[in-house]
């Protein structure tokens, strides 16, 4: 049997364990038995990555079993094996298996540890299924199963409102992207007469040029195909318009975040586009569109950023903008540069969660940030964790210039590479907006870093410390399972002074190993990950080999971008800086500066906090006349004539024609007769008229 076959199945026999496990089995069980189960897929998924790093040949595809036959469409259950898939599979089973070992301590006090764990190894198997699949009918499938297992993890604490508010708001607006999936899927086969991925991509080339009718009128073929299709990604990859869900999401559990929202689901509208790549290439204006949403989605994404106050949630955005950059880069035909982006996003993204939480943890689950400060002293390892992450989402690094190495941290070599692909590819708009774009992330990420490590502590104004302390002194539980409150403060307003209410004398605490454990392993990805890999990646030669047709791979744009201009590969460094130094000096230098800019220009302070009003927007469009048009249907259409006319109205005629009939049944002789005489009247009139 093949490893990969082991890899993809693991996770799917540890979910179903832990599933059926009941509590006379205690919590160790099923977590030992999905965290095991991980670290086993993870260890064979490495060598996969390694023998395409070295310059092996193609695995071959490994046939399960046959999945669909039906006329001339055959659908087997198949795991590809290619140097793509060996990409994603090292990033889905590391971050899934530091995730499971994370959650040990973070949700070791959660009565529903099982099935949090069930949960999560059954995502791993649908995305490990989404990623190795060889037709888009079991790529489908994959990407239904990472839905609903988001579904269930979003929502986990289901006994809280505002979780399962988010996880059906995931819900419906993935909905809504898998439906332009689905139609992408079913014209594929329309046109291809085949869902095979192998058979479209080598005959898609020959559609360019040809026309389908949809909606009434002719288009370009490939042109529809890749927009349906890339609806879908905007769906599952939270791309504007269709991301709303995406910061909601930060309801689940800290580790949810990381896993799903931060490394792997998210990213599957990115890998979906590469690995479909020679379709999008037979369409430039299919091009030109995903370029243009993902620069878009960046800089929405990254604006918002700069104003939120939960931890959470700026790093929440800071996913949707980071995967923004990687839909540029795929639009402009760097696939290779997209990919790389994602998989070292996927450390360094993992890790400033999952450092997020472990500040959470010290800090009673609160996860505003105007309440924490100073904390780089009480709790080092997570600050340091938390610091290679910065570094490396800011692309902190020596440009290869002047004869010099180049180095940096993760972000430096993926991101900053995307930048210049996009002034190498003639697109100056979007090189443009992914420099500002550097300058928002380096300055917001340093915010988050100033609020919450350095300056005063602010610990004594949080709800959270107040009920913890007092419990710690007797005063009874104050606070919710899971400390979720809701603050309804400005950015502005960490200054104030404390309130003296004995709440000074609290001492955050260090994270238990479980969770520092996958920190530091994370901090090693995100410092080393771009320097080990970005030649296999984006190296015109070395790139060709290792992708090896897996991808669409440009190797005169390769080439372009590491000939273009020094100021513009000293363009996002600089960006950087200036992000770096504005941080500084508002949150360090001048505290008080912060308030006073949202005082000036309190219209756009609040037009970004309110998200550009997203939410507000849609439900005034969609979400109140659909819940209008749903109370219309049912207490018109359902109750007052379905009902009403229907069921109800049956019973009343019964009921009306039982009661008539019983006045008859007097048990009078004289009754009778008298109903006698009136029928033989009747009777006789009838006769005598016909």
């Amino acid at each position: 049997m093949h490893s990969i076959t082991f890899i993809v199945f693991l996770p799917l026999v540890a979910a179903i364990v832990a599933g059926f496990s009941n509590k006379s089995f205690g919590a160790a069980f099923p977590k030992a038995v999905t965290t095991g189960a991980l670290f086993l897929a993870c260890a064979l998924s490495w060598p996969v990555f390694i023998h395409y790093l070295s310059g092996g040949d193609t695995l071959p595809v490994v046939t399960v079993l046959k999945f669909i036959q039906s006329g001339t469409m055959s659908v087997d259950w198949a795991l590809r094996q290619d140097s793509l898939t060996a990409v994603m599979l090292v990033v889905v089973t590391s971050v899934s298996a530091l995730v499971h070992l994370y959650s040990w301590g973070y949700m070791s006090d959660d009565p529903d540890q099982p099935r949090f764990f069930a949960y999560l190894s059954l995502f791993t198997f649908a995305m490990l299924m989404l990623v190795t699949a060889d037709n888009l009918v079991q790529m489908f499938f994959g990407w239904e199963g990472v839905g609903l297992a988001s579904y269930l993890l979003i929502g986990f604490w289901f006994k809280k409102p505002t979780a399962n508010a988010a996880a059906i708001k995931a819900f419906v607006v993935n909905r809504v992207g898998d439906l332009g999936f689905m139609l992408g899927i079913f014209g594929t086969y329309l046109v291809f007469n085949t869902v095979s991925i192998p058979e479209i991509l080598h005959a898609a080339p020959g559609m360019a040029g040809s026309t389908i009718g949809f909606l009434g009128y002719r288009f370009d073929t490939m042109t529809v195909l890749c927009l349906l299709l890339f609806v879908g990604a905007c769906g599952k990859s939270a791309q504007l318009g269709l991301h709303t869900w995406l910061p909601d999401a930060m309801e689940g559990p800290t580790p949810v975040s990381a896993l799903i929202h931060a490394a792997t689901m998210v990213t599957a509208g990115v890998f979906m586009v590469c690995r479909l790549s020679p379709m999008f290439e037979a369409s430039p204006f299919a091009l030109s569109v995903v370029m243009t949403v993902g620069a878009a989605t960046c800089f929405f994404a990254a604006t918002c950023g700069l104003v939120q106050t939960d931890i959470k949630r700026v790093i929440a955005y800071s996913t949707c903008s980071q995967l923004g950059y990687m839909f540029f880069a795929a639009g402009c035909g760097a696939y290779g540069a997209a990919m790389f982006h994602l998989f070292t996003h996927a450390f360094f993204k993992a890790l400033l969660f999952l450092g997020a939480g472990s500040v959470i943890h010290a800090m009673h689950h609160e996860q505003d940030m105007r309440y924490y400060g100073g904390l780089r002293k009480s709790i080092p390892v997570t600050f340091w964790a938390m610091m290679a992450g910065t570094l490396a989402i800011t692309g902190v690094g020596i440009p290869g210039i002047l004869g010099l190495p180049q180095v940096g941290f993760a972000g430096f070599h993926s991101k900053d590479a995307i930048i210049e692909v996009a002034f190498a590819s003639g697109q100056t708009g979007t090189w443009l907006v992914g420099v500002i774009v550097a300058l928002l992330t380096s300055f917001y990420s340093w915010r988050l870093m100033f609020l919450t490590f350095w300056g005063r502590p602010r610990w004594e104004q949080s709800e959270h410390i107040q009920h913890a302390v007092h419990d710690a002194h007797g005063h009874g539980d104050h606070a919710d399972d899971h400390g979720h409150a809701a603050h309804a403060h400005d950015d502005h307003a960490h200054g104030h002074d404390a309130h003296g209410d004995g709440t000074a004398g609290y001492h955050p605490h260090e994270s238990p190993l479980p969770i520092l454990i996958p920190l530091i392993v994370l901090s090693v990805g995100a410092v080393f990950a771009g320097w080990a890999f970005h030649s296999y990646f984006i190296e015109p030669t070395s790139g060709e080999t290792y992708w090896h047709g897996a991808i669409a791979f440009r190797e005169h744009l390769m080439h372009a971008m590491h000939e273009v201009p020094v100021w513009v590969k000293l363009s996002a460094s600089i960006a950087m800086l200036l992000g770096l130094f504005s941080a500084w000096y508002a949150y360090i230098r001048n505290p008080a500066l912060p308030a006073a800019v949202a005082e000036q220009f309190s219209v756009i302070y609040d037009f970004l906090l309110h998200k550009w009003y997203f939410d507000e927007l849609y439900d005034k469009i969609f979400v109140k006349p659909a819940f209008a048009l749903g109370r219309l249907f049912w207490h018109r259409g359902d109750e007052q004539t379905i009902d009403r006319f229907g069921p109800n109205g049956s019973a009343w005629l019964v009921s009306l024609g039982s009661r008539a009939a019983g006045k008859l049944q007097t048990g009078y002789l004289y009754t009778y007769a008298f109903v006698m005489l009136i029928g033989l009247t009747a009777a006789m009139t009838w006769a005598i008229t016909r």
